[in-house]
């Protein structure tokens, strides 16, 4: 059985960074990139460490075993992982419902990810379902780019419910979805 929880232990950051590993792009082939999807950023212990003391992650276990996560990112995290200072950048000229993202209480999905043989059987929405009922009341929604290679990734936001309310290219030319998830708005997701 599934359960999920957030994170509280140094073993299941241990464990977000060894799944993370196995679905880097560099670790995968153009095939796997294709169907399963891909992580894009390499979290070290002592930043998932910062990132969870401000806000934390969750995770799906099987008994005890870390089979997907959901990272959680405040603004006070900006500065720590350099590849996505752009990102916040973004958020003070993005606008959405007529204001700056950065304007917003916002919560930044920091990477999701769910291990080989678990996909397809709902674990990521069970993730995100955690996910909102955890923060919901603390945030008016969750916010996170998508590089638009990971077709997977960018079909399972769009079902969970995200939005895309930006597109940009980044210097590496690299294109991106930013998408949204309104939890103001919220009736039946």
């Amino acid at each position: 059985m599934i359960t999920y929880n957030a994170v509280t232990t140094d073993d299941e950051i241990l464990q977000i960074i060894e799944l993370q590993k196995r679905n880097l792009p560099q670790n995968l082939t153009k095939e796997q990139r294709e169907k399963e999807g891909f992580v894009t950023v390499v979290h070290t212990f002592d930043t998932l460490q910062k990132m969870n003391t401000i806000e934390p992650g969750i995770v799906a276990k099987d008994n005890d075993k870390v089979v997907g996560y959901l990272l959680a990112m405040t603004s006070k995290s900006s500065n720590d992982i350099p590849v996505l200072i752009p990102m916040f950048k973004a958020f003070d000229n993005v606008m959405y419902d007529h204001k700056k993202i950065s304007n917003y209480k916002y919560l930044v999905v920091g990477q999701v990810c769910i291990a080989e043989g678990y996909r397809g059987q709902g674990i990521l929405d069970a993730c995100y379902q955690e996910y909102k009922n955890y923060f919901m009341n603390k945030y008016d929604f969750a916010i996170t780019e998508i590089d638009m290679d990971n077709q997977r990734s960018i079909n399972a936001h769009k079902r969970v419910g995200f939005k895309t309310v930006h597109k940009y290219i980044d210097p590496k030319n690299a294109e991106w979805n930013v998408v949204l998830w309104d939890w103001r708005t919220i009736g039946t997701k």
